[in-house]
């Protein structure tokens, strides 16, 4: 075959196959990797939510930019009113979201879980368990991994002895997780450890609001009265800044957490987190 009539087939074979083959591209060292982000999501009542717990504290100062932190904790919220008024569903949407190589959900309740709260309370033997049991398997199928959270303590003292009436709930919360499997938070122990060791005085400044003088000179003497006491109703909410916009709801009680108690909690929270979810380690700050 001549030398022309081999050129030719030699073309012929490179158009039938696309073209000349070439070396694949080597990868640009300078090209931006792809984010491996987690979330955080926050389920509970007032003492978790923003304006009144250490929830919004722990988004804004102790997750890193790559844990996205995502706070549906509400006031008044028991472990069933949660469940029966869809919130749960709102964190289970998140929790499905695609695009996390990880995601938590931190699950507080008790509070409101109490009796005498229509509407909210649960008892305490089986509903409240029940309730807990279906928040850690609903999490789990959603892709998510659960952490409970005992409630945080009140702030109510006798005669220097702080009252604790959230203890039940406390118990119950860490035996589900004992026998679910699931990372427990104590935060009930370690907030009624704190708040005994400061005493009423240094607690009451946990509060949204200082306490009245009536209330201030109870606490003195080791002991707390309501926190209403000498409070007028002028003095419980300050109206909004702009009209239209959403009035704070700020007062003096034993429960809810001002800046000041959120942080504290908040950073309490976020070093048990350390400790009993340590791949979470490295998205938070202390």
């Amino acid at each position: 075959m001549g030398m022309r009539m081999k050129s030719a087939c030699m073309l012929f074979a490179v158009l039938l196959s696309g073209g000349c083959a070439t070396s694949p591209a080597a990868p640009d060292p300078n090209a931006p990797k792809s984010i491996r982000a987690s979330k955080i999501i926050l389920v509970g009542d007032s003492t978790t939510a923003v304006q009144g717990g250490w929830g919004g504290s722990f988004c804004a100062e102790h997750v890193t930019s790559f844990a996205a932190c995502v706070n549906l904790a509400r006031g008044g919220r028991s472990s069933g009113s949660y469940l029966a008024e869809g919130s749960w569903e709102l964190a289970l949407a998140e929790a499905r979201a695609p695009g996390f190589v990880n995601k938590w959900i931190l699950i507080q309740f008790g509070h409101n879980d109490q009796p005498g709260k229509p509407g909210r309370s649960t008892d305490l033997a089986t509903e409240f368990p029940a309730n807990l049991r279906r928040y850690v398997n609903e999490a789990r199928a959603a892709g998510a991994n659960p952490v409970l959270v005992t409630p945080l303590t009140r702030r109510m003292f006798k005669d220097g002895v702080l009252q604790d009436d959230l203890g039940p709930w406390a118990e119950a919360t860490a035996r589900v997780a004992a026998e679910m499997n699931v990372p427990l938070i104590d935060l009930h122990a370690r907030s009624h450890d704190a708040i005994q060791a400061m005493g009423p005085i240094a607690a009451n400044e946990m509060a949204q609001r200082p306490p009245s003088p009536e209330v201030a000179a109870a606490a003195a003497k080791g002991t707390s009265i309501p926190g209403s006491t000498g409070v007028t109703a002028t003095e419980v909410n300050d109206p909004p800044p702009v009209a239209g916009m959403a009035q704070p709801k700020l007062s003096f009680d034993y429960t809810h957490l001002g800046v000041h108690g959120a942080d504290y909690f908040s950073a309490m929270v976020t070093a048990a987190l350390a400790i009993a979810v340590p791949d979470l380690r490295p998205l938070l700050i202390p």
